[in-house]
């Protein structure tokens, strides 16, 4: 049963968090940008690969191009799981060390 807009959650990683955090003015206008995940979790496109499972949210900022968020959508529990944002250079490969890092069953816990 599809749930209603606005009833899905975004969580980050501690790693997540951090680089939000290096965004330092533009924080909250990517914040924003991880906001569509609440109404949309399937708004990113789905990577394969070594990197199956995971999805990747594009998104841009004046002044200095194209970024993405990497992300896990949980469907049981109805949320995604951000644990990778950063410019889209080098995204991907930066994704396969942290994927890698990840405890989802930890994760998944209601945090």
């Amino acid at each position: 049963m599809p749930m209603s807009p606005e009833s899905y959650r975004v969580g980050l990683t501690k790693a997540a968090l951090k680089d939000l955090k290096a965004y330092r003015g533009d924080a909250s206008i990517v914040k924003s940008r991880l906001d569509v995940l609440k109404v949309d979790p399937l708004a990113g496109h789905a990577l394969t690969g070594s990197l199956a499972g995971v999805r990747s949210l594009a998104f841009s900022l004046r002044g200095s191009g194209q970024h993405r968020a990497l992300y896990i959508f949980r469907e049981l529990t109805g949320k995604s799981i951000v644990f990778l944002i950063g410019p889209h250079e080098n995204i991907y490969a930066r994704g396969e060390r942290r994927l890698k890092l990840l405890d989802l069953d930890y994760l998944d816990l209601d945090s």
